[in-house]
């Protein structure tokens, strides 16, 4: 069976290597065996490599999300069938051909794009998290976010207008605007220094109650200055990373509360599930689309490697062809 694991931390071109390990044996009791189909490749999974999160004991099988299809079901699993497509548990080791689950939290998904559910177990349970875990929302109200272009950002306005909430949209792209109105944005602007002044003319009163920020720098600044009194930001990721430049009279004059994110904080099967199943829906029918830059085949993984490192959602196709 193929796998891509690592034996030692570093750098990914260095130490990630595709093996072949024993087939996993049949599903016990509470079991599932899954076939992977597809599983994206993100920047978190490269950091995990490097070793500057989690150090989990070695040797690893990486892959932190993805979705496969049931091939065995032990006694005492009702709630799957083989045949159906899941979505594995978040930091399963992904990437390889094989796994073996427990049966419970489990359930198929909807009939969809294979590879757009892919996706469904990482960016989506950020963005519904972030939403849902800080600030009162109450509909209506508006959240902006830099990096909109991103598959959290998607996501973030898919989840939110569900929700009956409003979003404003930084990206640092014109090009991406078009595509962000289209998935749902309600306003979409230039990350650039006049984005702060044009926004609360156009919303007036409006109520900012919540910032999403992935970049850091001066675009960290901007969302601050957007908020309401009572206001949070929340960031998940530091994309340029350069330190947040913030105006401290914004954060005293408005009230603003500042949280750090990670998924991995929030329990799996009370928190980051139920997300899953509001956000599988969406996907299914396309109210959520992330583009895709690339699919690679798991013996491609340094070239996939490099596609993330670039920049655009990197997709590995795990199963053989």
């Amino acid at each position: 069976m193929r796998a891509i694991q690592i034996t030692q931390f570093g750098n990914p071109s260095d130490v990630v290597r595709v093996v072949d390990l024993p087939e996993p044996p049949a599903p016990g009791a509470g079991e599932v065996k899954v076939a992977v189909e597809f599983s994206p490749l993100n920047l978190h999974d490269l950091l995990l490599v490097r070793g500057v999160f989690a150090r989990p004991p070695l040797p690893v099988v990486l892959g932190n999300e993805g979705i496969g299809r049931i091939v065995e079901v032990g006694s005492g699993v009702d709630t799957v069938q083989v045949g159906d497509l899941v979505v594995l548990p978040l930091l399963a080791g992904a990437w390889r051909e094989q796994l073996v689950l427990g049966g419970e939290g489990l359930f198929r998904l909807p009939e969809g794009n294979v590879e757009q559910l892919s996706m469904v177990g990482g960016n989506p349970a950020t963005a519904g998290l972030i939403l849902s875990e800080y600030s009162d929302l109450e509909p209506g109200d508006w959240v902006v976010q830099n990096a909109a272009n991103s598959g959290v950002g998607r996501s973030l306005i898919a989840l939110a207008k569900a929700r009956g909430f409003r979003t404003i949209n930084l990206a640092r792209d014109e090009s991406t605007f078009a595509g962000l109105t289209t998935s749902g944005a309600d306003i979409v602007h230039l990350d650039d220094t006049s984005a702060s002044g044009t926004i609360r003319r156009e919303i007036g009163d409006g109520r900012i109650a919540l910032a999403v920020d992935s970049v850091g720098g001066d675009s960290a600044g901007r969302l601050v200055d957007l908020l309401s009194d009572g206001g949070w930001l929340v960031t998940y990721a530091a994309a340029t990373g350069q330190p947040m430049s913030i105006n401290a009279m914004s954060l005293i004059g408005n009230h603003v509360t500042v949280r750090g994110f990670s998924a991995g904080n929030f329990d799996y099967a009370t928190k980051i599930l139920p997300v899953i199943r509001e956000a599988a829906p969406l996907v299914a029918s396309g109210a959520l689309f992330v583009p895709i830059a690339a699919v690679f085949e798991l013996d491609d993984i340094q070239a996939a490697i490099q596609q993330v490192v670039r920049g655009g959602k990197v997709l590995l196709k795990v199963v053989q062809s």
